[in-house]
Parts: structure tokens; sequence; C-alpha cells
């Protein structure tokens, strides 16, 4: 019988093998995301302000050094009674204090110029990947969908993307140089303030079984010794949290998320009266949210408890373990206040990790989540391109038809469930062909348009479309703004006049709106469904295509509408020499189209669901 290895414990050398190479890979894919901005176009400037950064953070380091020996001469003379002394230190503090200010200040501002300009890198260069290739449809396609994700080869869900370009990369740029610059900042001062202490301590001599034992530099030791424990509890105390807070993220970002569509679907959900509904969906988020937070925050105060003790502790520390040399008259006050104030820089050096675990948890958290978008968008992207590529060095090899002719040959289409729509597809149309899709809802012909489209992932097979083509989607997209820029999208509407704007409007029997061309407003919920569908065949009547994909475009319409817009789209792509081809469920949509590809369902238990065969159209008005 085989048995499954255990797990290799964290103390065995197996386990810390495992714990060190997944900080390798972990380390990696965190110089991955930041190394591209410090190579970018803008390189120089990055490199300067962070070179600017680390200069400022060594003089704040500098300056300790001399306010820590500046310590040891004031308090002396308090001890001494000198004036003279005293006044003198005193001024001397002033621009001590002064110039440490001054750092402090352009420490700031500029740790903070390089957080933004790095975040906006990031942000632009991110928006571009996930709007490039249509990477942001085909994510949404695998979002819930556990086949898609494993077609796509994607290794985590990639859930709300718009979280993770607005804020997880905020967090990432702002945690990413506050916790390196902790760091270095940790470093420098314990390398300062390590041969400071050391010198000052002196040696610890102590008598165990008849044999003198000396320790020199005992308290640079103590201060090993209390950190690493502290260090310690620390990691395994706060560990949870990193879980936790990428979870926490999650939750917000499904919680606003939701939110948003209850916004933008609000006059259904009304005339559905699904406000209760919406409600529970609404509360279940937010339970989600409260849950996980009140779960965090109770290990956040375990840390806390932890740390606040460590961190007074820390305080009369050093003073316990040097008083008995100052009571004894080895040192004076001032070297004991010298002593400790080394202590101290050196202990919160080596506390790095105790002071800043939260951050780091939250560090780690944002980067995951960074990293997993990372890896969905280059999967994506690798996907797209070797699926161009085979359909390119197949249509080299063997064209399908010319430029101006819409073609397919042997395409499969799949669901993001693995079922298999279409097989073995072959169609083609010419130039001044109407073309009519008809077939059950669920068959796939929005499907076979988004493979035309060259959309659609989970598509395999040859596929040609007319060099001059738009499509009409069954939800057409309108931007809220202006009504000039929604009739343009995507085009700038400085490209059109506003008599071309007007006359597209009345083309598509929207006389109505040419008055409000410069009106903003939220289109796709001011208008009717019929109107959202004559303003989207005015967007096609104004940009002028040969070839009109239409997706149910005229759905919404009487009869007397639909046969006028078709009328006059026909007209359109016959004098441009194109086509049309449409998806419809109305009989009248049969006579103005001269052929019929249509699909129809396949007995169940077979490999493929559909099958697609062409025939003339019953012209019926």
């Amino acid at each position: 019988m085989n048995v499954p290895a255990s797990p290799a414990s964290p103390a065995s050398p197996a386990g810390f093998l495992a714990k060190f190479s997944a900080f390798r890979q972990f380390g990696a894919r965190v110089g991955a995301l930041s190394a591209p901005y410090f190579k970018s176009e803008d390189k120089w400037r990055a490199r300067g302000l962070l070179l600017a950064i680390v200069v400022l953070n060594l003089g704040a380091v500098y300056m300790l050094v001399l306010l820590n020996e500046w310590n040891r001469v004031f308090y002396d003379a308090l001890q001494n009674k000198d004036a003279a002394v005293f006044w003198t230190q005193l001024g001397r503090f002033t621009y001590l204090a002064f110039a440490f200010i001054l750092i402090a200040v352009y420490r700031f501002y500029l740790t903070q110029l390089l957080e933004v300009r790095w975040r906006a890198w990031m942000t632009t260069h991110y928006l571009q990947r996930w709007l490039a290739d249509h990477a942001f449809y085909k994510l949404e396609l695998g979002r819930f969908t556990g086949a898609a994700k494993d077609a796509l080869n994607t290794r985590d869900n990639p859930d709300n993307p718009d979280q993770r370009i607005q804020e997880d990369i905020n967090l990432f740029t702002s945690y990413s140089i506050s916790l390196s610059m902790g760091l270095l900042n940790a470093v420098v001062t314990l390398v300062s303030f390590v041969g400071i202490l050391w010198s000052l301590s002196g040696a610890f001599a102590f008598t165990l079984g008849g044999t003198s034992y000396s320790i020199p530099g005992f308290m640079v030791w103590m201060a090993v010794l209390y950190c690493a424990a502290g260090s310690v509890l620390t990691h395994y105390i706060g560990r949870p949290q990193i879980r936790l807070n990428f979870l926490q993220q999650r939750y917000e970002a499904d919680f606003r998320h939701h939110m948003v569509r209850v916004r933008e679907y609000s006059e259904a959900i009304a005339l559905d009266k699904g406000e209760a509904v919406e409600r529970v969906h609404l509360d279940t988020r937010f339970a989600a949210v409260l849950a996980n937070y009140l779960l965090l925050i109770r290990k956040q105060k375990n840390l806390v408890w932890f740390t606040n003790f460590f961190g007074q502790a820390a305080v009369v520390f050093p003073f316990i373990v040097a008083a008995p040399r100052f009571f004894s008259g080895a040192i004076q006050l001032g070297e004991l206040m010298q002593i400790a104030s080394a202590f101290g820089r050196v202990q919160d050096s080596l506390s790095w990790l105790v002071d800043n675990y939260s951050a780091l948890a939250a560090w780690r958290a944002t980067t995951d989540r960074l990293t997993s978008f990372e890896d969905n968008i280059a999967a994506i992207t690798e996907q797209g391109r070797a699926q161009l590529a085979a359909n390119s060095t197949a249509n080299e090899a063997s064209p399908l038809a010319g430029a101006d002719t819409l073609a397919a040959r042997d395409l499969t289409l799949a669901l993001p469930s693995g079922a298999t729509l279409l097989s073995g597809v072959s169609v083609q149309a010419a130039p001044g062909e109407s073309v009519l899709v008809k077939g059950p809802s669920g068959s796939g012909k929005s499907t076979l348009f988004r493979a035309l489209a060259g959309i659609w992932p989970f598509s395999r097979g040859q596929t040609q479309l007319p060099r001059d083509a738009m499509f009409i989607p069954q939800r057409p997209y309108f931007p809220d703004g202006a009504l000039r820029d929604a009739l343009a999208y995507p085009q700038p509407a400085s490209h059109y006049s506003d008599d071309a704007l007007k006359q597209a409007l009345a083309d598509a029997l929207l006389p109505q709106l040419t008055s409000r061309l410069d009106d903003k407003d939220a289109w796709t919920q001011k208008l009717s469904g019929g109107e959202q569908q004559r303003l989207a065949i005015a967007r096609v009547l104004l940009k002028k295509p040969a070839w009109i994909f239409a997706d149910e475009a005229t759905s919404a319409l009487d009869e007397a509408a639909e046969k006028t817009l078709y009328e006059k789209l026909l007209a359109h792509v016959k004098s441009l020499h194109g086509g049309i081809v449409s998806i419809a469920h109305r009989p009248t949509a049969a006579a103005f189209h001269s052929r019929l590809w249509e699909l129809e369902k396949l007995p169940p238990g077979g490999p493929v669901l559909y099958r697609l065969h062409e025939s003339r159209p019953q012209q019926t008005l």
C-alpha cells in the first residue's frame, strides 16, 4: 500500500530547504514586478530619485550618530554642572536638529515623488497590458469557470482586476519603498552603532565552576539575543496575517464590485423589485468582509500585545544591564545615556522585523495578488499569440479567400466549461452577400461572431475577417459623458463634423437627439432599449464600414423601424461592395438576407452540441 509522504517539518533540513526555495521564488517574483520601471524609459529619473533617497537615509543615520555622541557630552555637562559646555552643546544641538529636519523633509518628499512616479508607470503599464489582446475580456471569461482557467493556463482566479490595478499597485509601490528604505536604515544604523555600543559596553566577567570568563561587547550580544528572540516570536505570532490580508483585499473588492453592478443595473433591479435579493447578496459579501477583518484584528491584537511588551521592555533593558557599572563609578551619566541611546539604535535595527511585521504581511499579500495578476495576463497574452500564430501560419499555407471576403475553415468552438459547441465549420461570404445566422438560444451564434472577430479564446481553425468590418453587439457600450463621444466611440468625436454626427442620428431614426450632442449623461441608463439599438446603428452609419456584423441589432425595434434601418444598412454595404451578417430570431429579418446559416441541435450525448448548415432563408415580411 502506498502511503503519502508526510510534509517535511519546518525545522528539518528538507523543511528549511523548502522554505528557502519558496523565499527565493518570492524574491524573484518581487524583482520581476519591480525591475521593469527601473529599466524603463523613465529609468534615469527613477534611479536618480532612488539614489537621492538612499543618500538622504544614510545622511539621517549619520545625524543619529552625531546626536548619540552629543548625548554623552551634554549629559556629562549636566552631571558636572559645567554651564559653558551645556550652552555650547545646546547651540550645537540647534544646527544638528535643523540638519536632521531638513534631511527628513526632503527624504519624505522625494520618497513620495518616487512612489507617485512608480505607481503612474506601473498603472499605465498594466492598463496597457490589461486592455491589449482582449485580455480584460478573457479574464472575465475565466473568472468563475475552472475549465476556462485551465484552458488559459491561469494560476489563480483573476478576481477584480480593477482593484489590483487601482489599489494593489499603489500599496505595492508604497510598501516596497518604505520597507526597503526602512531595511536599509536598519542595516546602516546597525553597522554605525554596533561599534559604538561594543566600545562602550565593556566586558562582562563572571566565574563559573571556579573558572573566570569574560564576554567582550556584552551589550551587543544582549541586544542580538533580545531581538533574535523577539523576531522569531513575532514571525510565529504574526504569520497568519499574510493570508488574512490577501483575503481582506479580495472580499473588499468583491463587495465594492457588487455595489457597482447594482448601480449599473439599477433600472432592471428596480423593475424586477430585486432590492431584497441584492440586499442579501451585499450583506453576504459584507459579512465575509467583516468576518475576515475581525479575524485579522484578533491576530493583529496578539501581535500588538507582544510588540508593545517587547518595545516597552527595550526602554529599560539597557539601563538594567549597564546600571551596575554606573553605580560602581565605572561610567558617568553621559556615558550611561550614550550606552542607552546606542543600545536603542542597535535594538531598533535588529527589531526591524518585529516593528514592521504587519506592514510586511500586507505587502506580501499585495505582492501575491499582483504576481498572480501578472501570471494571468502573461498566460493570456501567450495563449493569444500562439493562437494568432497558428491561424496566421495556416492562412499563409492555405489562403482562405480575398481580403474583402469573410471565411472560416475547420473552425471548432468550445464553451468555457470545455463542451464543444461547433466542430469543423467551413463557411464563406463574398462581397454583396447578406447572411442571416439563426438557431436556438445558446447554440453559439454570438460565439461564432466572437470567433470571427478573433476575440474568442476557445476556438481552433482558420478565420478571415474582411479588412473593413464593424460589429454591433447585443449590448452596445456607450461611455458616460457627451452624446457626441458616445456616438463616435471608440474614435474621438473631433474626427467627425457636427453635421456628420447629426446626419447619422437622423438616419438612425433619432432626430430628437440631434440637438443634444453636447449633453452629458449616462446614456446606457437614460435611453430605452430601442433607442440604444438605434444609437448603435447610428454609430455604424457614421463610420461607414464595408462589412457589418449585427447581433440582434434590431430586436427591440418595431417592424417598420427595423425595415427602414435594414434597408439603409443594406444600401450602405452594397455601395461599398461589402456585406452584412446578422443574428436574428424574428422571421421578418429573413427578408433582408440572401443566405442562411442555421445552427441545429444534435442529439444529446455526442461530442458536439450543434451543427451548422447553409440554405436560403424564407422571404417573410
